[in-house]
């Protein structure tokens, strides 16, 4: 049997195939995923309530893989979503199946609740033996295995009720509700993982502030942070700590004796380095109060713009003397300061907040660190464009022209790996999987082929993005005969992804601009799609928003042609430097909005994420 083989002559199962029937069940199937070890296949609808995926390369099955069958759901009576795993057992399997004695295709039919999944299996004629570094490895995403090693951003927060901590967590992080300790009193500690169904890439841990005469929370916070220092796996460690004051009336004490202690204790590095950031609250409040106390005299003769900056150094004044000058005596100048708003045109201030962090987390704790920082945050956008370059270049960003990652591999593969890689860093509210599913891919596929043609653009006009995107999304809505009807993007499944199915890769001028007109193509899409969804759970029709308005701007036109310019422009050579990766990435930052620019952009555009869903279906032509 194949638990009793040498390790390294098992026999291998493939899943060619899978097959769910939920007829029986009041539960209506929104999507599913066949999960076989870091490798994520999408599972298509079939005739009535069923799914079925045959899979032209069968996903190789070995027994110490984790395997299941990632299903979105609804009870039809209810329309109450749910998500749950159906796992599999692998050594049931390969003690049913894994004997050379039995036939080479088999079905696996499990049972689950009123769910019958049947699996499709073929077996490997003889034996394997594990694999040289010549031969064809399955290529995973790179994402995979740093959300192994950090899958989330831990972060402390500290700070008295009432500072705002709420808000701030809630803001930061793209949720609705965050639940801290003193809302739930004699229930929560410092230890307990606040972890949000809306956004799991980040696990908060709170505490109150260091009030005056008290040491118990002091203690308990010093310890803490020694505990989580001392832990060996970056998963488990501590990858920041914000501390939070709400900024005080002129005269006003900022600090208390023991907040002054930590201070200093953190200033003379006996916390560790873990990344420590002063968070000064209510900044809108500030503005408020010097707004309010003007002399009319000192504004007399100035006009509205002259008036808001005289107002905002009146408030940066204050700030320095009865914040910045008190913080930097017991913190010192390396510990860095955000002031900051959740109120919404102080966006700036909250990106700020968020690119300290991230900035610190990578020089003091760890790169994978830095990346779950940026994934888990919701506030800029430019920081998800920045850590989707960090992961591409580590390995298959590399491969566009120069390396033999993609040897052996279909086109469809290789942008199969490409495409998980950008989403996963931009950690959408994608709770069915829209942004990983087949009608997505192929929606992406068709505008890289050009099979709708967008406007023609004179490439060398500077186009802002922005303003070009927001312009036509505003088109496309009054377009429409009411807010019901459905946004129309064409599907051409079985012309494109045939082409990039069956073509395996090569290095080409053709490969090379595709791939580059996709990482671009996706990255410009997801950043429309984070403006017109407004951290709302994701829908299909912001979706299709998103790309129709990206594909009919002057924008797409741009990229396309800088692209081809690029390439006619460059030898092969030239394209597989270091230097033609760098101008490739350039060309993408070129191309992100700001937080604050975000922020102004928003105010234009009606919350589609809110609004009703539609099917795919109606885009099929």
């Amino acid at each position: 049997m194949a638990s009793s083989l040498d390790a390294s002559m098992v026999p291998s199962l493939h899943v060619s195939g899978l097959f769910l029937d939920f007829s029986k069940s009041a539960k209506h199937v929104e999507s599913a995923q066949v999960r076989v070890g870091k490798l994520h296949m999408p599972v298509e609808h079939g005739e009535g309530k069923t799914l079925q995926q045959t899979f032209s390369s069968p996903i190789k099955l070995s027994t110490g893989d984790s395997f299941s069958l990632h299903v979105c759901h609804s009870v039809t009576w209810f329309g109450i979503k749910a998500v749950e795993d159906i796992r599999f057992d692998t050594k049931e399997i390969f003690r049913l199946f894994g004997s050379s004695g039995e036939p080479d295709t088999r079905e696996y039919v499990k049972t689950h609740k009123k769910f019958t999944i049947t699996v499709k299996l073929s077996r490997n004629t003889g034996t394997e033996s594990v694999p040289s570094s010549g031969e064809h490895l399955e290529l995973q995403p790179t994402t995979d295995e740093i959300i192994r090693i950090c899958p989330r951003f831990r972060i402390l927060v500290i700070g008295n009720t009432g500072v705002g901590k709420t808000s701030l967590i809630n803001h930061a992080f793209g949720v609705e509700k965050a639940t801290i300790s003193h809302n739930m009193p004699g229930e929560a500690t410092i230890d307990h993982e606040f972890i949000s169904k809306q956004n799991d890439r980040f696990v908060l841990h709170d505490s109150k502030g260091f009030e005056p005469g008290g040491k118990d929370n002091f203690d308990m916070v010093r310890g803490f942070i020694e505990r989580r220092r001392k832990m060996p796996d970056l998963k488990d460690q501590l990858h920041a700590v914000w501390i939070c004051f709400e900024i005080p009336y002129a005269g006003r004490r900022l600090l208390e004796t023991a907040t002054e202690e930590f201070l200093t204790l953190k200033r003379d590095e006996k916390l560790g380095k873990i990344p420590l950031v002063i968070v000064l609250t209510k900044y809108d409040m500030l503005i408020d109060r010097v707004n309010r106390t003007l002399d009319d005299s000192s504004i007399a003769g100035l006009s509205e713009d002259a008036i808001k900056e005289f107002i905002k150094n009146k408030a940066e004044t204050e700030l320095q003397d009865v914040c910045f000058g008190p913080l930097k005596k017991f913190a010192g100048s390396d510990i860095p300061c955000a002031v900051i708003s959740t109120k919404v045109k102080y966006e700036e201030k909250m990106a700020h907040l968020i690119q300290e962090t991230e900035k610190r987390v990578r020089e003091h704790v760890a790169s994978e660190a830095s990346v779950m920082t940026s994934i888990a945050q919701r506030v800029d956008p430019g920081l998800n464009i920045q850590a989707s370059i960090d992961v591409g270049k580590r390995k298959y960003w590399k491969a566009l022209a120069s390396s033999s990652t993609f040897k052996g591999h279909s086109m469809w593969d290789c942008l199969h790996v490409l495409h998980a890689d950008i989403v996963a860093v931009w950690n959408f509210q994608d709770p069915h999987g829209y942004l990983d599913s087949p009608e997505f891919r192929t929606l992406m596929a068709n505008m890289v082929d050009g099979l709708d043609v967008g406007p023609t653009v004179d490439p060398t006009k500077n186009v802002a993005f922005g303003l070009s995107i927001v312009g036509t999304i505003a088109g496309i809505l009054a377009a429409l005969a009411g807010p019901a009807a459905p946004i129309v993007v064409p599907i051409v499944a079985s012309v494109v992804i045939a082409k990039w199915v069956y073509e395996v890769y090569q290095q080409s001028r053709a490969a090379f601009q595709r791939f580059m007109k996709y990482i671009i193509d996706l990255t410009l899409v997801l950043q429309t799609l984070y403006l017109v969804s407004q951290n709302h759970e994701l829908t299909r029709r912001a979706i299709k928003l998103a790309i129709k308005s990206y594909h009919e701007s002057p924008t797409s036109g741009v990229v396309h042609t800088q692209i081809q310019d690029f390439d006619r422009k460059s030898t092969f050579l030239e394209r597989a430097d270091r230097d033609s990766l760098d101008r490739f990435v350039e060309l993408i930052r070129s191309y992100v909005i700001s937080a604050e620019e975000m922020s102004r952009l928003r105010v234009h555009i009606p919350a589609v994420g809110s609004s009703p869903d539609e099917p795919w279906e109606d885009e099929k032509v």
